[in-house]
């Protein structure tokens, strides 16, 4: 027995002596850049970005039916706000209401790259209206900050990518790589008369594209715990997205004559079933990447759990919401109190891991309700996850350096989306894909991503026409 007792206490020596080599000895493979003087961005920059907010470019249901007026409206304003864009870029409407423009480039053997947004918004709900510190579509400017739909999503986007070509068109920058800036109407619900109208057309043309920079990535602020320094947040794959609807069908009856398994109350113990057999954690190595380099930025204790996945990974995972998501949205059923209904159904919304499959999630539903009463159909667009960008590619390689140039002392990790963008549409255009535009995303402003009190600050839209700027700049070196 004291033999045994030996032998387990040298085995949790051994272990913790393992697991505080690995902490002290945990460090990320980061590199510097030298620091750079920002491109000034002029007030009148901002002016335009208030004007672009005030046109209500709502995407209001899937699938997408414009509103026409507020739509051209908005093109014309962007062809008054940037009138070098619109003499010396080639454009094309696509699908009736998205933009494509392109930037020639003077060396043909070069791919292009595509700088991507969004031109439309989603809905506000009018009962909110009171608690919006200014009107939503107002553009209003309050203690530093811009407020209303669009700020961050995403004529934030679309803005400062064309306030940055206008100032290196007026600077007489000729790149030479081919620029493509593309703008979608309808990335709200789904983007595919938008982004994938555009896709298709790049396709039909032979277009390869070397990178794509879209929406999806920020820099953290405070949103992090242990993490003091800003935190650059690249994300280089987005989760798949789609809802299934479950309908049950009964012969129903009288509520004063319930069957033992009735309509309603079967239909929630498949949405608990559900709830209780989520799909597995899994580590990518995108994740260890991302846990390699914020890692050892933690404190002791955190820095300890993310140095020794191989034993303490399973919160992180959970934490970093690393599998395909399940939530039940929507649940409809019955007519009267006392009428046990002959149907019901409910939504369940799922946001699908790369290396996993809408199908798989189908096959899911059905092996875990099993129930030959219930029926189950996608009830939305269905989107696949998106391939993985690589994130030691030469143009990973150049956003970074980008970042750090304009934000010294800013920690950057390629990243995981668990929302969806218009990038997953240009998977046959190009394998890199990356999702990042400055935003500083704080606990003050993330709720305001759909929500009440959209809003960014002044200095930071003009953060985001910097970057564009200088990753223009950087391009042509």
């Amino acid at each position: 027995m004291k033999k045994l007792l030996l032998i387990i206490g040298a085995a949790v020596l051994l272990l913790v002596l393992v697991v505080l080599i690995k902490t002290v000895t945990f460090t990320s493979e980061t590199f510097d850049v030298a620091s750079v003087t920002p491109v000034d961005v002029p007030d009148a920059a901002l002016e335009r970005f208030q004007k672009a907010i005030r046109y209500k470019t709502i995407s209001f249901g899937y699938p997408a039916t414009p509103d026409s007026a507020e739509f051209y409206g908005f093109h014309n304003f962007l062809a008054e706000a940037f009138p070098l864009i619109d003499s010396l870029l080639e454009k094309n409407v696509i699908a009736g209401y998205s933009l494509l423009y392109k930037w020639q480039g003077t060396d043909a053997s070069a791919k292009p790259v595509i700088l991507m947004s969004h031109m439309d918004v989603v809905p506000v709900d009018e009962g909110t209206l009171t608690n919006w510190e200014a009107p939503p579509f107002s553009g209003e400017i309050k203690n530093g900050f811009i407020y209303g739909r669009g700020t961050m999503d995403d004529k934030v986007g679309v803005m400062s990518i064309l306030e940055a070509v206008e100032m290196s068109l007026n600077d007489g920058l000729q790149p030479k790589r081919t620029i493509y800036l593309a703008f979608g109407h309808d990335e709200e619900v789904g983007g595919e008369q938008g982004a994938g109208a555009i896709s298709r057309y790049m396709e039909e043309q032979g277009i390869k594209a070397e990178f794509v920079v879209d929406e999806g990535g920020y820099v953290s602020d405070g949103m992090v715990p242990g993490v003091s320094k800003p935190l650059a947040v690249i994300n280089v794959a987005e989760k798949g997205f789609i809802s299934y609807e479950l309908t049950i069908t009964t012969p129903g009856g009288h509520s004063s004559m319930p069957p033992k398994n009735n309509t309603i109350g079967s239909l929630a113990a498949a949405i608990v079933k559900l709830e209780a057999n989520q799909f597995p954690y899994k580590m990518t190595p995108t994740l260890q990447e991302q846990i390699n380099i914020v890692g050892p930025e933690m404190p002791f204790k955190q820095k300890m759990a993310f140095a020794n996945t191989w034993l303490l990974g399973g919160k992180i995972l959970e934490g970093l919401n690393a599998h395909t998501t399940t939530a039940p949205t929507i649940i409809k059923g019955g007519v009267k109190d006392n009428v046990i209904p002959t149907s019901a159904t409910a939504v369940v919304n799922f946001r699908v891991m790369p290396g996993e499959t809408t199908q798989e999630v189908l096959e899911h539903i059905i092996e875990v309700v099993a129930d030959d009463r219930i029926t189950v159909k996608p009830v939305s667009s269905i989107n696949e996850p998106s391939v993985v960008a690589d994130h030691r590619s030469p143009s990973y390689q150049l956003i970074s350096k980008t970042v750090k140039q304009l934000m010294p002392g800013t920690i950057v990790t390629p990243g995981l989306l668990g929302g969806g963008t218009d990038t997953k549409h240009y998977r046959n255009v190009s394998e890199n894909q990356y999702r990042f535009f400055p935003i500083r995303l704080s606990p003050d402003n993330a709720t305001g991503f759909h929500g009440i009190n959209e809003h960014l600050a002044v200095d930071n839209y003009k953060e985001v026409v910097q970057f564009f700027h200088q990753l223009i700049k950087n391009m042509n070196e």
